[in-house]
């Protein structure tokens, strides 16, 4: 199956969903997206902004090895 994921006016959501019911279960499931959407949206939109105009903080590779190490090492006993 494949996923799309719509925006709509909420006065014409009947409708929609009116159209979507004529399908089988097997041809159409219906998938309502978690709140945290658009949260998530507006959390890489400040990132991907911090990266365009320079604020955004890099570590080198052995930076991140020492970090992974120390997360790792929290959680193996």
């Amino acid at each position: 199956m494949e996923t799309i994921r719509l925006e709509f006016n909420s006065n014409i959501k009947s409708k929609i969903l009116e159209l979507l019911s004529s399908f089988s279960s097997d041809e159409l499931k219906i998938v309502t997206e978690g709140s945290t959407f658009e949260a998530e949206k507006r959390m890489l939109q400040a990132r991907i902004d911090k990266v365009k105009n320079g604020t955004a903080k890099y570590s080198t590779f052995d930076e991140l090895d020492v970090l992974l190490e120390d997360a790792i090492s929290k959680y193996e006993d």
